[in-house]
C-alpha cells in the first residue's frame, strides 16, 4: 500500500512537471486572437503626371540622357519617379530574362532583396497598432523557443538586438550550403546552438538579417497564418499590387519573374539563404512599390502616429546623419528634414528605394543583373530632378 502511495505521489509529480514543461515551449498569448478581416481593394490605377509641359519635358529630356549612359555602363533594370502621387517617369531597360531575351516590361516582378525588410516592418507595426502584439514586448513572449530574453520586438526592427546573422553563423552548422533552408530552420538552429549575442542588445547598431527573418515568424505566430499569406490579404492585394508576392524557395518562381544574373549575365546559383523570407524575397514592380509608397500619405495600412513611430531614429552611438527606424533607413539632416528610404542587394538584384517625404517625391530603381552603380543614381536623378548639384550626403549603402 505505501509503495503504491509512492507510486501515485511521484505519477503526479512527474505529470505537473510535464504540463509544466509542455506550457513552457508554447508561445504566450500576447492580445486578442488576429480576427481581421482583409481590406477591398483600395484603388489599382496609377496617375501620371502632365508630360506635355515644358518643364517635365526637358526633365525627362535630361532622365533619358543619362539613363542611355547607365545602360552602356551595364545597367539593366526598371526606374520610377513619382511627384506629388503621379508617375513622372516610367522606363524598363534590358532583360527580364536572357536566355529567353523576354524583355523587362511593367509586369515583370523584381527581387526586392533588403527593401523587403519595410514589408515585413509594416507588418508588425500593423499588429501592434491593432494590439495583436506589442513591440515592446519580449520576443520570446511570442517565440517561446528564442534563446535571448532581453530581445524585443523593437530591438529587432531598429537592427539593435545583437543577434547574429544567420546568412553567416548557419555555415558553422551544415555541411549543404546549397538546398534553400526555411524560417522555420533558422529558428531551430538558434534555440538548439545558441550563437552568442554580438552586445549586449540595446546599446549599439548592426545591420542582421536575422532580426527580420525573426519578425516574419512572430507574423506567423500572432496571425496563425503563413508569412506569405498575410502579407498577400491584407497588404498586397489591398493596395492593388497584383504583381507583388513572397516567394518561398524551393518553389518556382511564377513565369515572368525576373532572372537574377552576376554582372557578366551568368545567373546566379541557388543557396541555403534563399528560403528565407523577412530580411527579402518579396518580389514586386516599380509600379507596385509605388503604390506601397503612396499608401502611406493616405494612411491606408498604418496611421500617422504608427508612421512617426516607424520613421523615428533609433540610434545614436554615433553622430551623423544616418540612422534608421523601424524598417527604415533615414537621412537626419540638421534642418529637421529627413529622406526615408531602404536599399537592397541579394545576388545579382541591386534594389533603390528614396522617398523625400516632404516633397512627396519618390524614386525606386530595381534592377536584376548585378551594378553596384544603382545607389549611386538616386543622388543624380535628385539633381536633375530639382535642377541643383549632385548631393554628396546621399547614402551608397544597401
Amino acid at each position: 500500500m505505501l509503495r503504491s502511495t509512492h507510486s501515485y505521489i511521484a505519477f503526479c509529480f512527474l505529470s505537473i512537471l510535464f504540463v509544466a514543461c509542455q506550457t513552457k515551449s508554447e508561445p504566450v498569448a500576447a492580445g486578442p486572437r488576429f480576427h481581421d478581416e482583409p481590406r477591398k481593394l483600395i484603388s489599382n490605377a496609377l496617375s501620371y503626371a502632365d508630360t506635355t509641359t515644358l518643364e517635365n519635358q526637358n526633365t525627362i529630356r535630361r532622365l533619358d540622357s543619362f539613363y542611355r549612359v547607365q545602360v552602356r555602363m551595364g545597367f539593366n533594370g526598371s526606374v520610377l519617379i513619382g511627384q506629388n502621387g503621379k508617375v513622372l517617369y516610367e522606363r524598363y531597360f534590358g532583360l527580364a530574362n536572357r536566355e529567353t531575351g523576354q524583355p523587362l516590361q511593367y509586369d515583370n516582378a523584381v527581387q526586392l532583396a533588403s527593401i523587403s525588410k519595410t514589408f515585413t516592418g509594416a507588418a508588425i507595426l500593423y499588429l501592434n497598432e491593432h494590439k495583436y502584439l506589442d513591440i515592446n514586448d519580449p520576443v520570446q513572449h511570442y517565440i517561446a523557443t528564442f534563446p535571448y530574453p532581453n530581445v524585443t520586438i523593437k530591438m529587432l526592427l531598429s537592427h539593435r538586438s545583437g543577434i547574429p546573422d544567420y546568412v553567416k553563423f548557419v555555415p558553422s552548422y551544415r555541411k549543404d550550403q546549397k538546398t534553400p533552408i526555411s524560417n522555420k530552420d533558422v529558428l531551430d538552429m538558434f534555440a538548439r546552438y545558441k550563437p552568442g549575442l554580438e552586445f549586449k542588445p540595446g546599446t549599439h547598431f548592426k545591420y542582421c538579417n536575422s532580426n527580420f527573418a525573426v519578425l516574419a515568424t512572430v507574423v506567423e505566430t500572432v496571425t496563425e497564418m503563413p508569412f506569405p499569406e498575410f502579407m498577400r490579404k491584407y497588404i498586397f492585394d489591398p493596395l492593388g499590387m497584383k504583381h507583388s508576392f513572397i516567394h518561398t524557395a524551393p518553389e518556382r518562381l511564377p513565369a515572368g519573374t525576373t532572372i537574377s544574373y552576376k554582372y557578366n549575365w551568368v545567373r546566379e546559383p541557388d543557396m541555403f539563404a534563399d528560403g528565407v523570407y523577412g530580411d527579402k524575397n518579396v518580389y514586386s514592380t516599380v509600379e507596385d512599390m509605388y503604390r506601397w509608397d503612396q499608401s502611406f500619405y493616405h494612411n491606408t495600412l498604418l496611421s500617422n502616429e504608427t508612421m512617426e513611430l516607424a520613421y523615428g531614429p533609433c540610434s545614436f552611438e554615433k553622430p551623423g546623419i544616418k540612422n534608421y527606424g523601424l524598417g527604415w533607413r533615414m537621412l537626419c539632416f540638421p534642418s529637421g528634414n529627413k529622406i526615408i528610404y531602404h536599399n537592397g542587394w541579394w545576388h545579382g538584384n541591386n534594389t533603390v528605394f528614396y522617398r523625400f517625404i516632404k516633397e512627396n517625391m519618390t524614386i525606386v530603381i530595381l534592377g536584376n543583373k548585378y551594378n553596384n552603380g544603382n545607389y549611386r543614381q538616386a543622388k543624380v536623378l535628385y539633381s536633375i530632378l530639382k535642377n541643383v548639384p549632385v548631393n554628396n550626403g546621399f547614402d551608397e549603402e544597401e
